[in-house]
């Protein structure tokens, strides 16, 4: 009798045993499992919602004083949201890979104090967002940017290179005298023409 009962225990901690292998496995093959439909995904535009904050007027406030009446409208903040296709970095790096993919932010997303193109865009967290496409990390703040960078030449400069304000901004490099930057609040990531006396640097 004690034979079958310690038979038993055996098989039921086998069993346990089992059951615990599978389960602990399951997630780890799930996790590792893709196949070509998952990978062609990864190369496809997808559709993000971009958050636009504006103030509108859309109430009235009346203010009283020294026997005095006044109306003022009140400008309330809303928040837009609108559906934009994004499409993926190329699948090489190039500065001209990094321009191309950094254009299409460009009067899409907001200056704020975000990284990511369904949010806003400081001046680093465009920086920062574009190149993390690519593979390269840098950090937030311009001036901590532009310590893992090398200053060059103006005469030197390719698409794809930092123009350093420092102190106050930094922004991509687009070739031809322009560059792409988020500029401030109130606006959009922009392409426009270089401004002021940056230091132009590069990756090293």
């Amino acid at each position: 009798m004690k034979k079958s009962r310690e038979q038993l225990v055996k098989l039921a901690v086998i069993a346990v045993s089992g059951g615990l292998v599978a389960t602990l496995a399951l997630p780890a093959y799930a996790f590792n499992h893709t196949d070509s439909a998952q990978t062609a995904s990864s190369t496809a535009p997808k559709t993000v919602v971009v958050q636009t904050l504006a103030a509108t007027p859309t109430a009235e406030l009346t203010v009283s004083r020294d026997g005095y009446t006044a109306v003022k409208p009140v400008a309330a903040s809303v928040v837009y949201n609108r559906f934009v296709t994004l499409n993926p970095p190329a699948q090489t790096y190039s500065g001209q890979a990094v321009v191309d993919f950094a254009m299409q932010f460009v009067g899409v997303v907001p200056y704020g104090m975000g990284n990511s193109p369904t949010t806003s865009f400081s001046c680093d967290g465009l920086t920062q967002y574009v190149f993390a496409n690519f593979g390269i990390s840098l950090p937030r703040t311009a001036d901590a940017q532009a310590h893992l960078l090398v200053p060059i030449s103006p005469a030197d400069a390719q698409p794809g290179d930092f123009l350093w304000y420092p102190g106050q901004h930094i922004g991509i490099y687009a070739g031809g005298g322009m560059m792409i930057d988020s500029p401030r609040w109130g606006e959009y990531v922009k392409y426009r023409a270089i401004w002021g006396n940056p230091v132009y640097m590069r990756l090293g």
